[in-house]
């Protein structure tokens, strides 16, 4: 029975370890070990690396705000691959026709690694900035992603993604308040040596550092720094250049793209095995911490409440502490059952309860993302749920 007891305890602590004291230790440490970079306005040349699957709706938007950035249009160039779009996503790119404005459409569907792997074949300049299709950059935004290239420790950089315009229900209040949970993290992580992925909407490598991605990896804005990280360089999270989305308040859209995340970093594990090493790594103990435990955190959450259950008669305790994680799924249900409740009382009930409602999403996604993984059901395309927020 001890033994079950120190197993309660162990789980116990590494939940609390996993969401509340490894933020602590990292903020403390990133104050006391924090590596400046040496940041300094530079005009690098800049190829920006768009890849696009049936985009008709937000295609003709991005491509003006990128012909309207704040950088030298001599030093600049603009690479667009439609990776077997079957709307109007070519016609739309097609009608572009700027000197420094290239677009290719493949006619077979490959996913984005092979896209992005065949626009750099193309990309020509010192510096490449990823983006996705569907949000916009502040004009300033590719000046101060080169700025960190004046520090020649740094071989990626990544911005930051804002969401505007928040819609009123629980999953996209959850999604704000996970992700400014994350950008926490990214810029502390970043502070000690580097973060450890990038934002796929806005990150920035030099070109020299790309190394072709395998086609069946998922995440990219994860396997390209990390890459970057194992050769020597600092990947670091640059707050001063900005995208912009929406945050959906589709909670099935949000499942779907969370389950493909943690599938992800199942695959990322496998080829950074020796990222791990704290002998060899400078960010072995937050790759751990924050990626590896967050993983793994759902199987600790269903033996934390069986164990529970087993003890509840041992002590007052774990009465107390198995209530009140019944009362905390409770609450997710009923974030689950309000989620889309803008008017009245259930509104206010809403906002009270998603924050139980999305930590329990996000770990419903990562259990289903190992299943994913297991039996390699995942696919390497991204199949778009089209909703109008």
């Amino acid at each position: 029975m001890m033994s079950l007891h120190l197993f309660f305890y162990a789980l116990f602590f590494s939940i609390i370890y996993c969401y509340f004291i490894y933020p602590v230790l990292l903020y403390y440490s990133a104050a006391s070990l924090e590596q400046k970079i040496d940041k300094h306005p530079i005009e690098p040349t800049v190829s920006i690396v768009v890849s696009a699957y049936n985009e008709e709706e937000y295609i003709k938007s991005k491509i003006e705000n990128l012909l309207c950035l704040d950088y030298p249009s001599s030093k600049l160039e603009i690479i667009v691959g439609s990776d077997g779009s079957t709307d109007r996503t070519n016609e739309i790119l097609q009608q572009f026709s700027a000197p420094y404005f290239h677009f290719y459409a493949y006619s077979q569907r490959r996913g984005k690694m092979a896209t992005i792997n065949d626009l750099m074949q193309q990309a020509k300049h010192e510096i490449v900035v990823f983006t996705d299709a569907r949000q916009s950059f502040e004009p300033n935004t590719v000046r101060e992603l080169v700025a960190n290239f004046n520090d020649p420790k740094i071989g990626c950089a990544s911005g930051e993604l804002c969401f505007k315009a928040l819609a009123d229900g629980g999953t996209a209040q959850g999604i704000n308040l996970y992700w400014n949970y994350e950008k926490f993290l990214r810029r502390h992580e970043s502070k000690l040596h580097s973060m450890l992925g990038a934002t796929g909407a806005i990150y920035a490598i030099r070109r020299e550092l790309f190394v072709q991605i395998p086609q069946a990896i998922i995440l990219d804005d994860m396997f390209v720094p990390l890459k970057i990280i194992a050769r020597g360089f600092r990947a670091v999270f640059d707050p001063s250049a900005k995208a912009y989305d929406r945050a959906s308040n589709n909670p099935k859209e949000e499942y779907r793209r969370k389950v493909r995340t943690l599938y992800g970093n199942y695959q990322i594990f496998y080829h950074f095995l020796g990222l791990f090493n704290p002998l060899t790594s400078p960010i072995a103990f937050q790759l751990f911490s924050h990626k590896f435990l967050r993983v793994v955190m759902p199987f600790a959450l269903i033996l934390l409440v069986v164990t529970n259950i087993l003890l509840f008669h041992t002590a007052a305790t774990y009465k107390i502490l198995l209530a009140s994680q019944l009362c905390f799924y409770l609450l997710a249900a009923i974030g689950l059952w309000t989620k889309n409740s803008t008017h009245g009382f259930l509104k206010i009930v809403s906002k009270i309860s998603y924050a139980p409602y999305m930590f329990c999403l996000l770990n419903f996604s990562a259990f289903s993302g190992f299943l994913r993984f297991v039996g390699q059901k995942q696919s390497v395309t991204w199949e778009k749920a089209r909703v109008r927020e």
